[in-house]
């Protein structure tokens, strides 16, 4: 975008000319750094086995329809976030909406679950790791989101790298519960969660110096 062009869009009040996304560029993009992601989790990480069971099981169509939201939500983040004059203010209860439901969700989990197994339904087998595969797959995504939001000129450049963080983080959780043996929604809610918080913080730091233009 050239400086002319956005002091006229800015000029002109919110939501008025704002620049288009050049989608087929960022669809080109973003598929690359997805389909890296996928490399990088079938070559070292691979299916689950037993993918077949998992799908016949209530509580996994809960946890891919959590992941599938806060894809589908980084992407409006990265979309809104990346132009300037573009609102923003229903953004925050748009990225709420999946975690709220899956806490729900989770909090009933536990409360009819005997005490002694509710540490089970939390803690897992993966927790310590869960989180920072999400963040290392969430890289290639990153970068490729990154690279589009430079070329956008985004204004609110801290904000936006943790719109771009939270996009990759968010996309990297949907590769990375292909393998992910864990299916209840306390772990969900909140492993899941800390893995995409990571790039999302880091996002935020990085933000003003990468996005800078």
């Amino acid at each position: 975008m050239k400086t002319d062009d956005l002091i006229n869009m800015l000029a002109s009040g919110p939501d008025v000319a704002a620049t288009k996304l050049p989608l087929g560029r960022f669809a080109m993009l973003i598929s690359v750094g997805v389909l890296a992601s996928i490399l990088i989790m079938m070559t070292t990480l691979g299916l689950r086995p037993n993918m077949a069971e998992l799908a016949m099981l209530p509580a996994f169509w809960i946890k891919m329809a959590f992941v599938l939201a806060l894809a589908g939500t980084g992407w409006i983040t990265v979309s809104r976030l990346a132009t300037p004059g573009v609102r923003t203010t229903m953004l925050p209860a748009l990225i709420a909406a999946p975690i709220v439901l899956i806490w729900l969700v989770a909090a009933a989990s536990l409360i009819n679950t005997a005490p002694n197994e509710r540490a089970t339904l939390f803690w897992g087998d993966t927790w310590h790791y869960c989180s920072w595969l999400i963040a290392i797959l969430s890289l290639p995504i990153f970068a490729a989101v990154l690279k589009v939001m430079r070329e956008l000129a985004p204004t609110r450049l801290r904000l936006a790298g943790a719109g771009a963080g939270f996009a990759a983080g968010a996309a990297a959780t949907l590769v990375y519960s292909f393998h992910c043996p864990e299916i209840q929604a306390p772990f969900i809610g909140f492993w899941y969660l800390l893995g995409i918080l990571i790039p999302t913080g880091i996002g935020a730091l990085i933000g003003p110096r990468i996005l800078r233009w």
